[in-house]
């Protein structure tokens, strides 16, 4: 993978590289943070799921209507061409991840996918599978630059989740998310002498700032549902249908589009081209496809 040097330094804790692959005949993007050394995370992805050190996130797109029946051994492919070492979480996606929204409110970052086709309500009649669900289609990614106890990882999940469904609700979506989303938020592991947080609720320092962010995130992430559908690239997508709490929604040549509320900053991710890069050809697996080309993967930093 060839990775272009940026220009001047991203900021935030959470900087992403927009990375493409070549899949069955099909350009599919993902989202990398190499975090490196020194997170803990918690996490419902496939692969990397729980609590433990990670050193890096990945956000992977994959077709409508997936069928591979290894998306744990798929994203530890993934993960491996691009260049990513050591234990990671990988998160998959149907939804376009170039349209993701990022967010930072007080030292906390915030990352989403959205694609809200198939949403819902989380207490609904449906009696459930025990067959692996399809990719996730609101995935969040949530870095805290501080410490936090295992309790409080826990309670940062709960504080996201909330948050999620506050800002769906206030782009006029009436459902708590879909039935396959994902969440990863990492927090810094402590250091010598270092007291981890107890708390991450939403009333509380670090749990306040991620629900903001995470709302803020989320209600810029590009969404597949009613309102944005025939809108591609319009300020009026995810537009709530009533007008409560709209906030100011824009696109900029493919950017993801963002909110500007109070006390937070968010930018846009913007969409750079992908470089050249090394063309790699994986063993032969039957599970992804019939024929089998190159897959080629490539990766461009995003400036945030």
């Amino acid at each position: 993978m060839t990775v272009v040097p940026p220009p001047r330094a991203a900021s935030g804790a959470l900087p992403v590289r927009l990375l493409t692959r070549v899949e069955c005949g099909e350009e599919l993007p993902a989202l990398a943070w190499r975090a490196g050394a020194g997170w803990r995370m918690i996490s419902s992805a496939v692969l990397g799921g729980g609590i433990g050190e990670r050193a890096w996130v990945l956000n992977a797109q994959v077709s409508h209507g997936y069928r591979r029946t290894d998306p744990e051994a798929h994203l530890a492919g993934l993960a491996h061409h691009a260049g990513l070492r050591g234990p990671g979480v990988g998160l998959m996606t149907a939804a376009d991840v170039r349209r993701y929204g990022h967010a930072h409110d007080g030292g906390v970052d915030a990352v989403a996918t959205a694609g809200l086709g198939v949403r819902g309500w989380a207490a609904g009649p449906a009696p459930g599978s025990a067959a692996p669900p399809d990719p996730g289609t609101v995935n969040i990614v949530v870095a805290v630059p501080a410490p936090l106890t295992d309790a409080a990882l826990v309670n940062a999940v709960s504080t996201a989740t909330e948050a999620k469904v506050q800002a769906l609700l206030d782009s006029g979506y009436d459902c708590s998310g879909t039935p396959t989303d994902a969440i990863c938020v990492a927090a810094r592991t402590p250091r010598p002498g270092e007291h981890p947080d107890s708390f991450a609720g939403p009333r509380s320092l670090w749990g306040a700032r991620l629900a903001r962010a995470v709302h803020s995130a989320v209600r810029a992430a590009r969404s597949e549902g009613p309102s944005a559908a025939g809108r591609e690239g319009t300020a009026a997508a995810g537009r709530p249908r009533d007008g409560r709490g709209a906030a100011a929604l824009g696109t900029r040549g493919g950017s993801p589009r963002t909110v500007e509320p109070k006390r937070m900053s968010v930018r846009p991710a913007g969409r750079l081209d992908p470089t050249p890069a090394q063309a790699h050809r994986p063993p032969a697996d039957p599970k992804t496809c019939t024929a089998r080309p190159p897959e080629t993967l490539s990766g461009a930093p995003v400036l945030d």
